[in-house]
């Protein structure tokens, strides 16, 4: 018997499982970490013989005259190192340099490639033609320059691959295999809420599953494509998309998106997108939209490196002018003073002193050594930096924009009211007396009142908590979980519990001392009572919404009898409201944004400090992204500071993305700072640091250009007249280096002004709960005046 010939189906991918974009940024930091490590090579190199230098003055002749130190020390040595380096690690920037400086638009890749050229030029003319007098070691300079350069582009190469959002995190949402059904038979109907046993499944490749497939979903299983439920009832996590911790009932009918985990009971459901055309794809577009759109702030010393390059060349030219034509004949005793043999030779010495005093090392110095250092202290306040600009961009930030579930708040549902039909809780102790004595009563005690009895030793609270939390011990769910907690920290002992039947979206049925108690929604529970067991519900009212906005609320009945309600919410983080006030303390307006209904989201907001008109509800990922331009529209510097995947777009979308640690992979990857303490307080931690470091980029940069304004005109002969003085290349060179050794010496600084300010707001933290308001209070203030004072 033949059948029919058969292929597996090709695999179907999405944005989401390129590596392409990934494997390029990583040849990059590879290719950087190669060019530096030559780069440091050559430094050693050329180090080594003013080692021997070092230990003939020391005495140690014997081995500073040995053969390699007296090879190292010759002038062709010198000038192959150098050309090595121009021509090998720093041809790249070399290129870009002198292109951008050809298109008019130079860069500090131009600076780089004037300094290190002219330096280069001067000591090879000095090599062939020893009587110009020049510095042959000046061919070793561009080693030295490129070395530092080249640094700070590897580090940042390195944050470019670690800030990478490839959406990975989004992809390890899909299951890598999906269980689908080989003969479904005639679709179920609309009311179809069990699903059918007897079918045959296999486990195929979710890349290979296409729209149409009929796939069967098991509990604590994720979906693996868009879907339409066609069977079974169940309860899902959406919070991957929505943000939200409490579980959405699913039944026949209903969408499912992929990457949401299933709970209670198995789904049978028919794909409708799948690969590019998914929700989760669709998260990944827009991520990667945002990203791609060019930072808003642009480095201090981009901007002036172009004005510089002109600056320093017109210099260089006009030095060399004056002194050929008038300086020789205004200041001929200057020519005599200097030694040098003609006017000619003094002009092109000086043109070169100019160029080489003005080599951009302090310049190139002034951000990458501030953001190292403000980058490594980050890293020990719990601030993981994704890319040098980041501090400089948190410095600029006007508004902060926080996430609700998990952000602002816990992300978890915590017991907050509960409720006892007046009555119901002695009757009920009565019916089940033997049972709750031998599981123990709460405290150990016998007490009474008049929600109580004698006999368990509880009061009616307790009797309610120990019920509803002994049968919900037998199912996963948040809410289970979170009177498991409540339970446990009351220390209540829980009787035993028989049958225990979970109904998916609705609640769950066991026996406890023969009588049934069904814990689970309100609407569930009363359709199984007797009307006149019902008739107390009002009064349990209270359970579902309070001054603090919507809860989410369950009964609990044992046998005909209503018991009580229990009333759950996601609670504020601890930090919550010091951190909002301290945020608006330091001149900044604080937002709310979140996927839950906007009542809710200004209870929250309130609760936390918020303006009522900051607070956005009921936003959908695109639409948070569209809030967020919105607000960057009306000239605001945002940071957004989310947890889930339903922020990743926000995120990347903002000038500033901040996630939080417990939050999902692609919001971490999304994010340009990831909070690994996973506390709101270090984002004014990141703000603080941001603006103190900033601050010291702007020291830097005033340090490189006054000594270049003090430098230049010193090389270009300014006291040769009236002194007699005048810079030798040495000299010069020994000025670049001292510029570029203060730049570094004030950037380390930061850490010991930054460690300081973070000690005094500790001791003051540790005498009230006010500390994050007195560290924004005082802790910018001192580290800038600190650095102000260096």
């Amino acid at each position: 018997m033949q059948g029919f010939p058969s292929q597996i189906r090709a695999a179907e991918h999405s944005e989401l499982d390129s590596d392409e974009a990934q494997a390029k940024r990583a040849e990059e930091a590879r290719q950087s970490l190669i060019n530096l490590g030559f780069a440091w090579a050559l430094v050693v190199l050329c180090c080594s013989h003013h080692f021997g230098h070092l230990m003939h003055m020391m005495g140690y002749h014997q081995f500073a005259h040995t053969s390699f130190m007296n090879f190292m020390s010759q002038p062709v040595v010198s000038g192959a190192l150098g050309a090595f380096a121009l021509l090998g690690p720093g041809r790249s920037l070399l290129v870009d340099g002198l292109k951008s400086l050809w298109a008019g638009a130079p860069n500090m890749n131009s600076l780089v490639a004037i300094g290190s050229t002219t330096s280069f030029t001067v000591g090879a003319a000095a090599a062939l033609v020893p009587q110009l007098g020049f510095d042959s070691g000046f061919m070793e300079e561009p080693v030295m320059l490129l070395a530092f350069v080249l640094l700070g582009r590897a580090l940042e190469a390195r944050a470019k691959v670690r800030a990478a959002s490839d959406l990975k995190a989004l992809a390890k949402l899909i299951p890598t295999n999906s269980r689908l059904v080989l003969d479904p038979g005639d679709e179920p109907g609309s009311d179809s809420s069990h699903v059918r046993e007897n079918v045959e499944m296999m486990m195929v490749p979710t890349t290979s599953v296409r729209p149409g497939d009929i796939l069967r979903v098991l509990p604590g299983e994720r979906v693996p494509c868009d879907a339409e439920v066609l069977e079974g009832i169940a309860a899902v996590d959406e919070s991957m998309l929505t943000g939200e911790s409490v579980l959405v009932a699913k039944r026949t009918g209903l969408q499912v998106a992929g990457g949401c985990v299933v709970y209670e009971g198995p789904l049978t459901i028919k794909t409708t997108a799948t690969g590019a055309e998914s929700t989760l794809a669709g998260i990944g577009r827009l991520v990667a939209a945002a990203q791609s759109r060019e930072a808003p702030m642009q480095r201090v010393a981009d901007a002036v490196a172009g004005k510089f390059c002109y600056g320093v060349m017109a210099a260089s030219a006009a030095t060399f002018t004056f002194w050929q034509t008038l300086g020789q004949h205004l200041f001929p005793a200057a020519i005599v003073a200097s030694g040098s043999s003609s006017a000619l030779l003094l002009s092109i010495k000086l043109a070169v002193d100019v160029l080489v005093v003005a080599c951009p090392c302090a310049l190139g110095l002034a951000t990458p050594t501030a953001v190292l250092v403000g980058s490594s202290l980050g890293a020990t306040r719990g601030l993981l930096m994704r890319g040098g600009d980041v501090l400089e961009r948190v410095a600029g930030i006007s508004g902060v924009v926080f996430d609700k579930t998990g952000t602002l708040t816990e992300g978890k549902l915590r017991l907050a009211t509960t409720a006892v039909v007046p009555g119901a809780a002695a009757a009920v102790a009565e019916s089940l007396q033997a049972t709750l004595q031998n599981s123990g009563s709460s405290n150990g005690k016998q007490q009474s009142n008049g929600n109580g009895s004698a006999a368990t030793g509880d009061d009616g609270e307790g009797l309610l908590l120990r019920i509803a939390a002994a049968v919900e011990a037998s199912t996963r769910h948040p809410l289970a979980a979170a009177l498991a907690a409540e339970a446990s920290s009351r220390c209540l002992k829980l009787p035993a519990v028989t049958e225990a039947k979970t109904e998916p979206g609705s609640g769950v049925a066991a026996l406890v001392g023969g009588q049934r108690v069904l814990v689970g929604r309100p609407d569930w529970v009363l359709s199984q009572l007797p009307p006149t067991a019902t008739s107390a519900s009002p009064q349990l009212s209270q359970t579902t919404t309070d001054q603090a906005g919507k809860l989410t609320s369950v009964y609990v009945s044992v046998g005909d009898q209503l018991l009580g309600g229990l009333g759950f919410r996601d609670t504020l983080r601890p930090d919550a409201v010091e951190t909002v006030r301290t945020l608006q303390q330091m001149g900044l307006r604080v937002f709310l944004l979140s996927g839950d209904d906007t009542a809710t989201v200004k209870a929250v907001a309130a609760q936390a400090g918020i303006a009522a008109e900051d607070a956005y509800g009921s936003n959908t990922p695109r639409e948070k992204l569209e809030v967020i331009r919105r607000l960057q529209a009306s000239s605001m510097k945002l940071a957004m500071v989310g947890d889930g995947v339903n922020d990743a777009p926000a995120l990347a979308a903002a000038d500033v993305g901040i996630a939080l640690k417990g939050g999902l992979d692609a919001a971490g990857e999304a994010a340009s700072v990831v909070l690994m303490g996973d506390r709101l307080s270090q984002v004014v931690d990141c703000i603080t640091l941001g603006q103190a470091t900033l601050y010291k980029i702007k020291q830097n940069l005033a340090w490189a250009l006054m000594y270049n304004v003090v430098g230049i005109p010193l090389a270009a002969g300014a006291l040769l007249p009236s002194m007699g003085v005048a810079l030798n290349p040495s000299a010069a060179g020994g000025m670049m280096a001292f510029s570029s050794v203060a730049v570094v010496s004030n950037s380390l600084l930061l850490r010991a002004q930054y460690m300081a300010a973070a000690a005094r707001r500790h001791l003051r933290g540790s005498s009230g709960s006010s500390s994050i308001s007195a560290e924004a209070a005082g802790s910018h203030s001192e580290l800038t005046g600190a650095a102000g004072r260096v």
